[in-house]
């Protein structure tokens, strides 16, 4: 979700509580497109992030430092000249407009007091910072001329305007027949209808508004009922009475442990989700972006891997449907052992020179023919059929356990695929490349420096206080079955799937029956099978877990265990940080 006017107007109220009258300190650059002012207010210190990056442009308070470059970029001294020092007398939004202006006081050469403006556009690609005395622009972070738009240039010297592409109405002060007229009079699906009408309304917060009216948001607004049209009306109404009583509500959506959207306003059509509420929108936004970026980012460096993973496991899939259709072909094996056998028993009857011949088949009691070679005597006939029996058996038997070979390497696999969905950290990459070396699947690079693996189990904590351990990847599922585990802790894991063993410490007590749910739901989550609305989860004592000989990391045999189904939602069970 990009920030649209009620998040920018919830960002205004915070930063109008916290840095308004404050004096600027200091101003940075750090990357081309992005400030970071500190402001001392109120005897703290604040630092404001601003950024009109063309992918993500954002605003908040932050208590991160950046790294400058050794030389200022123009715009940034051009700043530091007429605004280092200057307090911020007034910060607004004009309506729901995705804008904000900072009105700063400060002294010019002559020492008199004089007002610049410092305005930050968050609109995609177009995001800019500009930096202007009343409408003239004095210099922008970004310069657009008429060359790259016929809109509005962004040149020193021209006067600025906040440019009306779209005929939008103001959410705040639009009259009810106008928003009759704005909205109902679209052949168009109701939510469309609403943010292409109204001004800092995101397609979002329009769901949202057609979920809280319990009308289908695809539903063509100008197609609705009389009393659809006030009640819809007066449901946005009282969202925008929210927005105007500045009573915000800055939250994270979370589809368990990653964030999927962000709000400034309750979105009651993640009600099935966890929503986490935070103390300010600035929060909001830097812990949002943060995970959504560490997720991108662990999800780039595990390309690699993932490419050599399903790589191997195509190749081995190929192999692996090869060799059932020959081993498909061998079924006709014991029909040849039972011609040689009939042959040896009733050949004597042949003249020699016969094409077939009919015998009595005395495992069915049935009558069957039998193809001969008209060259060779009955029996070298009967030799020649147990040739190929023994053939046939041979290429049985080693087909059989070649097969039981590339399914046990097509599930290694899998469980490794599964392992890079569950990774969050690079440390978990690092154990995961390790296996996939030590099994001959990435080539060993020969230094003398060791990769020191630093990566852990996921540790979370019922809501009876038991421990429960999640191993990330195969190492760590045999590490947590067989060294942390002891004999009458549980274990869990989805059954026939690729997953994490889940390991709960008993303590020698009995554990609750929703200990024993969280911890298949944990099982499930984290398997093949989070995407699924339920899954089957075995769980037993650790006891009863044996480990086969010359087997993969943490692949297990166990007999009389128990089994639940439950949802892969891991929503509301505490991750333990430590």
């Amino acid at each position: 979700m990009a920030l649209d006017g009620i998040v920018i107007s919830n960002i205004a109220e915070e930063l109008r509580s916290t840095i308004l009258d404050g004096h600027i300190s200091k101003i940075a650059q750090p990357e081309p497109d992005e400030l970071l002012l500190t402001i001392k207010n109120n005897k703290k210190q604040y630092k404001l992030l601003l950024s009109a990056c063309a992918s993500l442009p954002l605003i908040y308070l932050t208590e991160q430092n950046k790294v400058n470059p050794a030389v200022a970029p123009n715009f940034c001294m051009l700043l530091r000249k007429h605004i280092n020092g200057g307090k911020i007398k007034d910060i607004t939004q004009p309506g729901l407009e995705r804008v904000l202006h900072f009105t700063i006081e400060h002294l010019n050469e002559l020492g008199d007091p004089c007002e610049k403006i410092l305005t930050i556009e968050f609109m995609g690609k177009h995001s800019n910072i500009i930096f202007r005395e009343g409408d003239t622009i004095i210099d922008s972070i970004k310069r657009v001329s008429a060359q790259v738009s016929s809109i509005r240039e962004i040149l020193p010297g021209r006067t600025y305007f906040i440019p009306q592409t779209q005929e939008k109405a103001n959410p705040l002060a639009i009259s009810e027949e106008d928003f009759f007229h704005a909205i109902y009079s679209k052949p168009m699906p109701l939510s469309k209808a609403v943010y292409t009408s109204l001004t800092g309304i995101s397609p979002i917060v329009a769901q949202e508004l057609c979920y809280l009216s319990g009308i289908d948001a695809n539903f063509p607004a100008n197609t609705l009922e009389e009393l659809e049209k006030i009640h819809f009306y007066h449901t946005f109404f009282q969202m925008m009475e929210l927005v105007k009583q500045k009573e915000y509500t800055p939250s994270i959506i979370f589809h368990s442990d990653e964030p999927i959207e962000f709000s400034s306003i309750p979105l009651s059509m993640y009600s099935n989700l966890q929503t986490v509420t935070y103390p300010s929108i600035s929060t909001v936004l830097e812990t949002y972006y943060a995970s959504k970026n560490a997720i991108t980012r662990i999800r780039q460096k595990s390309s690699d891997l993932r490419r050599i993973v399903q790589t191997a496991l195509d190749r081995n899939r190929k192999k692996y449907d090869l060799q059932l259709k020959q081993l498909k072909d061998t079924e006709k094996r014991d029909k040849y052992r039972i011609y040689g056998e009939l042959l040896h028993t009733y050949g004597y009857e042949l003249q020699g020179g016969e094409k077939s011949f009919s015998a009595l088949n005395y495992y069915t009691n049935e009558t069957i023919v039998i193809p001969l070679d008209p060259e060779l005597t009955a029996q070298e006939n009967a030799k020649h059929y147990f040739e190929k029996y023994g053939k046939l058996k041979r290429t049985y038997e080693a087909l059989t356990e070649l097969i039981k070979e590339t399914e046990e390497e097509i599930e290694h696999l899998e469980s490794i695929s599964t392992a890079l969905d569950i990774a969050l950290l690079e440390e978990d990459l690092a154990q995961i490349k390790e296996e996939l070396t030590e099994y001959g699947y990435i080539r060993r690079k020969f230094s003398n420096k060791k990769t020191k693996i630093t990566s852990k189990p996921f540790h979370y904590i019922s809501s009876d206080g038991f421990h429960m351990y999640v191993g990330k990847n195969n190492f760590q599922n045999e590490e947590l079955t067989f060294k942390f585990a002891s004999g009458n802790d549980w274990w869990f894991h989805a059954k026939k799937r690729p997953g994490s063993h889940v390991i709960v410490k008993g303590n020698g007590e009995e554990l609750p029956d929703h200990t024993f749910e969280e911890a298949a739901r944990l099982a499930a989550y984290y398997s093949s099978g989070r995407e699924s609305e339920k899954v089957e989860i075995d769980y037993i004592q650790r006891k009863h877990i044996k480990k086969v000989a010359g087997a993969k990391p943490g692949f297990v045999i166990y007999h009389t265990n128990y089994s639940m189904v439950i949802e892969p939602n891991i929503n509301n069970i505490c991750l333990c940080n430590t």
